[in-house]
């Protein structure tokens, strides 16, 4: 998910399944597993393992109210078509995210805290939706993922916790609504201690009336990477990043350009394995132009179920030279 703005409508684009698995080349940025990951359907949070090979994220429906979290792993080169996760498939589930190690998985959930119970449910504003903890699972000896824990403290208050990012020293940024964001969403930090997770606190990246989503947090705590607009976005949100300053505090958020943004929705950024890698989702197409050679209901359905049918995808970026503009080096 889950970033809380519609969608643009659905509109033609170019069919690209016959094109090679590896990587889309666009003029804004490179498609993830075009056909395979990124699909008609909407996919969006990736998270790599450590060495790259494999990939978790989110696919759902366009009103996001079935969400499951699948996998794909790179052979030869391509991607695998895409397995729904072992702990996923029965409840709500989205925007799962590694520990920096691969050690752990984080995602949020609507699964009912004890085994038999309802599933959670939040309210908002008088709406009323399928609500989200945050769980993990672990790694166990074999290779395998372990049963779902749940990550219990106050972070999970309210059931409204999207898009956990987790730093190496265990530190869980993730957005929420909570009593003090104002009227949007915000962007929190539940700091790492002996005794489990501390309260959340609101990370200060501004005026609390811009809406803050989908944290991503460099496992240095460097700079993070975030959803929103803060007045000078292109397109519904944008990709925004801060930089940790001298005195500890958050510097000023800063419009990313170049491939990141575009006149679309981008959210849920995810960092890659390599520097500066970028994963983003956005609904990003190409161009409608009149008049189309003519279709038939066949080329018609191809073009529409296509990744670039107006469907979010994933999307590789670089912003290597931007973290480098500001001192920071692998």
């Amino acid at each position: 998910m889950s970033l809380r703005y519609l969608a643009a409508g659905a509109a033609c684009a170019a069919a690209i399944s016959a094109l090679p698995l590896g990587a889309y080349a666009a003029p804004a940025a490179e498609l993830l597993g075009p056909g395979v990951i990124s699909t008609g359907l909407q996919e969006t949070s990736a998270a790599f393992s450590p060495d790259g090979n494999t990939v978790y994220f989110l696919r759902s429906d366009f009103s996001e109210k079935d969400d499951t979290i699948l996998y794909s792993q790179r052979r030869g080169g391509r991607w695998s078509t895409p397995q729904v996760a072992a702990f996923s498939g029965r409840w709500h589930d989205s925007e799962p995210t590694f520990s920096p190690d691969g050690q752990r998985l984080y995602f949020v959930s609507n699964r009912p805290l004890q085994p038999g119970g309802a599933p959670l449910q939040a309210d908002n504003g008088g709406h009323r939706f399928a609500g989200t903890n945050l769980w993990y699972v672990e790694r166990q000896p074999e290779g395998r993922w372990g049963e779902p824990v749940h990550v219990d403290g106050a972070l999970n208050d309210g059931a409204m916790i999207y898009n956990p990012s987790v730093a190496a020293n265990g530190d869980i940024y993730f957005s929420a609504h909570r009593p003090d964001s104002g009227k949007a969403y915000q962007i929190y930090v539940a700091r790492h201690t002996a005794h489990g997770q501390a309260a959340p606190e609101r990370v200060d990246l501004g005026d609390v009336a811009h809406n803050r989503m989908d944290p991503a947090i460099d496992p240095q705590q460097r700079f993070v990477l975030f959803a929103g607009d803060e007045g000078d976005a292109i397109g519904r949100a944008d990709i925004y990043i801060a930089f940790r300053q001298p005195d500890g505090r958050w510097g000023k958020p800063e419009h990313l350009g170049g491939e990141v943004n575009s006149d679309a929705l981008e959210n849920a950024p995810a960092l890659g394995r390599r520097f500066g890698e970028l994963y983003v989702s956005s609904n990003r197409q190409p161009a409608m132009t009149f008049p189309k050679a003519h279709d038939d209901a066949r080329s018609l359905q191809q073009r529409l179920s296509a990744p670039l049918n107006g469907s979010r995808n994933l999307w590789r970026v670089d912003i290597s030279d931007v973290l480098r503009a500001h001192g920071i080096s692998p």
